[in-house]
């Protein structure tokens, strides 16, 4: 199979970033590392955005995918990253296979409201689960990676970095191809005139179902590298207001091409740090006046900056 210009691009960063990576303070490898986790949730966002859906539940499996990592380890002795990836991926497959016959016979608000309900939902049930750690939760086990044991510390944020940067690499490439497919174009075409789709012989229904399990699947990966990265889950994980960060993210970045939702993550994460640091009490006015700004002066998000360039250079 040939690879495209964009998928040896994508390929090309990730070999930088694992190699500058090597020279890098650990906090920053922690944090680009949690960046990349998130780009992944917000994947799945971009996806329902371009089938004209906003979901302000993502977080929903996001927390599936992170308790799928803290569960598996505590209960079923699952010690290998892979395995415990897979786990959360089946779970929520399993989960939005049964919530997306509801979920998708709805459009605009009234989506967004109620993918939001059951996030909610699963964020009750974790609050009121005392043996799961309640408000607090718990943390994850030591981890391995095809019988490597990376440990803590320096080492251990590393080797999820590079986890990350492998599993992130492939589902990017493979997203550049799904956008691209006959699928992809389905959803974009529903975002447009749903009617049309119809009379051309195309099942909305069928298309966007098969595009919600795949968000919600991605969603998964991007919980359970968090887990294994940050070492500990919590019912927040859920709550409304990480699902929204993920639609701030989306809008952020925009959704013209699979590189703008880790632009947009890292540049959120970089800029709620420093503004944590620096103005604790402020904070969230801070983000709030950077997205204005976006929707102001970027309508269609950052990744426009690298389409106008393109546009002017030829």
């Amino acid at each position: 199979m040939k690879l495209e210009r964009t998928e040896l691009s994508l390929i090309g960063v990730a070999v930088a970033v694992a190699i500058l990576a090597q020279f890098s303070p650990n906090w920053l490898v922690f944090t680009l590392t949690l960046a990349i986790s998130t780009a992944l949730v917000v994947m799945g966002v971009v996806m329902l955005m371009r089938a004209g859906l906003v979901s302000f539940g993502q977080g929903l499996f996001y927390c599936l995918g992170g308790y799928a990592v803290g569960l598996g380890g505590r209960f079923l002795g699952i010690t290998d990253a892979l395995m415990l990836v897979g786990l959360g991926v089946g779970v929520t497959v399993a989960i939005s296979m049964v919530l997306g016959l509801l979920v998708t016979r709805y459009r605009e608000i009234f989506f967004a409201m109620l993918s939001l309900a059951f996030s909610m939902i699963l964020y009750g049930v974790l609050v009121k689960s005392h043996d799961l750690g309640s408000t607090d939760g718990f943390g994850v086990v030591d981890w391995s990676i095809l019988g490597y044991q990376p440990g803590t510390g320096e080492s251990g944020t590393r080797a999820a970095l590079l986890l990350a940067l492998v599993i992130a690499l492939a589902i990017a490439l493979f997203l550049n191809r799904y956008f691209k497919s006959s699928l992809g174009l389905a959803c974009e075409a529903i975002r447009e005139n749903e009617v049309r789709v119809e009379y051309m012989g195309i099942s909305r229904q069928q298309v966007l179902y098969i595009n919600y399990v795949i968000a919600a699947a991605i969603g998964s990966v991007g919980g359970s590298m968090t887990a294994l990265t940050a070492g500990h889950v919590d019912p927040t994980m859920a709550y409304w207001t990480i699902s929204g960060e993920f639609v701030f993210i989306a809008i952020l970045g925009g959704t013209g091409h699979v590189a703008a939702p880790f632009i947009a993550a890292l540049i959120f994460t970089l800029v709620r740090t420093y503004a944590v640091e620096l103005a604790p009490n402020a904070w969230q006015m801070i983000l709030g006046i950077v997205l204005l700004l976006i929707i102001l002066f970027l309508p269609k998000g950052i990744w426009s900056l690298f389409t106008r360039k393109r546009r002017t250079a030829s």
